[in-house]
């Protein structure tokens, strides 16, 4: 809901904006990427969703289907693995014969201290991150390339990837290699006339990555909009409404970008989980027995 107009955030494009694209959506199952999959479908693309839990796919994927009545194609896949990435991609081409996009959506994260975190914890989030992204966006753009075909790569960062965070060291590390591999693709692949953009959200909770990231009553201590200038968090409708755009012809001249969505938090105070630092390290530890808890479950 926006919290000033009290009415549900509208779609932004015309019907039939992203017609007889495909577009590929990595972590579309969930969240935001289900969000953005959901709109791309009613703006009449395909689209393929993928992420590592093939159960929660195919549901995803048949509730998006019944509610849009568009081709959905769920595809398990573990970005880290370039193996499972290629696959990823001759399965898209074998059922839809074209990729027009990409989104690199998927994601990893820990809210702790650094020293807190082992060298696995801290590599797994840069390895879904940093190379995940790099996987998807090679393997793709390889093959764009190779049959000169434009295409668009859109890839979620967020505001701290240019301003660097406090306790979530990791991911801001990796976004920022997202971030510069943004820029750097933009002007060397611009004149195979792929263009390549990225959005940084600001805060928009998501029912199951948040509660992992703020668990117990943690998410209300640390209230997010309080922190923004509009007092509100975003909808995740907005963030669609600005992915279909930047995927569409509508954008065909905005290449090497990065649109801030936040509301103005980053301006307001860099580093969106610097706050944390009023944490005590009982709370810490309270909080790394409930992740672990989690985890195991």
């Amino acid at each position: 809901m926006d919290k000033q107009s009290n009415k549900t955030v509208p779609g932004a494009l015309r019907e039939g904006a992203l017609q007889d694209k495909t577009i590929v959506v990595t972590g579309g199952g969930t969240g935001l990427g289900r969000a953005m999959s959901t709109y791309f479908l009613q703006l009449g693309a395909r689209v393929v969703i993928a992420s590592r839990k093939i159960a929660v796919l195919e549901t995803a994927a048949a509730e998006m289907a019944a509610e849009t009545g568009g081709q959905v194609l769920p595809i398990a896949c573990d970005v880290r693995d370039i193996t499972q990435v290629e696959h990823l991609l001759s399965r898209s081409l074998q059922t839809f014969g074209r990729v027009d996009a990409l989104v690199n959506n998927a994601a990893g994260n820990f809210i702790a201290p650094t020293e807190r975190l082992s060298a696995n914890a801290f590599s797994t989030v840069i390895d879904i991150v940093l190379k995940g992204t790099a996987n998807c966006t090679l393997a793709f753009g390889k093959h764009w390339i190779a049959e000169r075909q434009p295409a668009s790569i859109l890839n979620m960062i967020t505001t701290y990837a240019f301003t660097g965070s406090g306790y979530v060291t990791p991911s801001a590390a990796a976004k920022g290699g997202v971030l510069a591999l943004t820029r750097s693709l933009a002007a060397e692949w611009g004149k195979y006339g792929i263009r390549s953009n990225a959005i940084a959200p600001g805060p928009f909770p998501t029912k199951g990555a948040w509660e992992r990231l703020l668990p117990g009553d943690l998410a209300q201590q640390f209230d997010f909009k309080d922190y923004v200038p509009l007092k509100r968090v975003g909808d995740h409708q907005e963030l669609a409404n600005l992915a279909a755009f930047l995927l569409s012809d509508f954008a065909g001249y905005i290449n090497g970008e990065t649109i801030t969505i936040d509301g103005g938090e980053w301006l307001q105070g860099a580093g969106q989980f610097n706050r944390l630092a009023a944490i005590p390290d009982t709370l810490w530890d309270a909080l790394e027995q409930q992740t672990r808890s989690a985890k195991g479950s």
